[in-house]
């Protein structure tokens, strides 16, 4: 199986994710299913379809988090330097716009471009890896051609 490249905040959050889930959800939603038995004829109850449901969902985002966990690679980014690479934060200048932008660099499980976690396997971070401070990326995006130019680098 293929390693799961994560950074420590990454690692921390998804591990902390499993553990709310096994302690906190897991357990409501079982005393949810209890209630909901309790209130009789279980195939007209939305109450218990609803809780069943939700137990699946938390079911199995257990059993994601606990595969992606068993899978990764933690990285410490603080030990890293030089050209663009995993765990390195980015920021970047929009050629067009002059619109400054600042990214990390994450796994895939970690990504969130609300808060400027970009995904290892984007288009943009594809073409950032491996570049320097000064350098100017194309990138082929859904919105057509970006040209962005890379004005920092840090790790850590």
């Amino acid at each position: 199986m293929e390693k799961i490249p994560l950074t420590r905040a990454g690692h921390a959050a998804l591990n902390d994710e499993l553990k709310k889930l096994k302690s906190e959800e897991r357990p409501a939603v079982i005393r949810a299913i209890a209630e909901a038995r309790e209130h009789g004829d279980l195939s007209e109850n939305a109450e218990y379809h609803a809780a069943r449901e939700k137990q699946s969902f938390i079911e199995g985002r257990v059993k994601e988090l606990e595969g992606i966990l068993s899978l990764a690679e933690v990285i410490d980014t603080s030990k890293l330097s030089g050209a663009v690479k995993f765990g390195a934060t980015v920021t970047v200048v929009d050629e067009d716009t002059d619109e400054e932008k600042t990214y990390q660099i994450v796994g895939e499980p970690e990504a969130d471009i609300e808060r400027g976690l970009l995904n290892i396997k984007s288009p943009l971070a594809r073409a950032l890896i491996g570049k320097d401070e000064g350098d100017s990326v194309e990138v082929r995006t859904p919105g057509g051609e970006k040209a962005y130019e890379i004005l920092s680098i840090r790790f850590g």
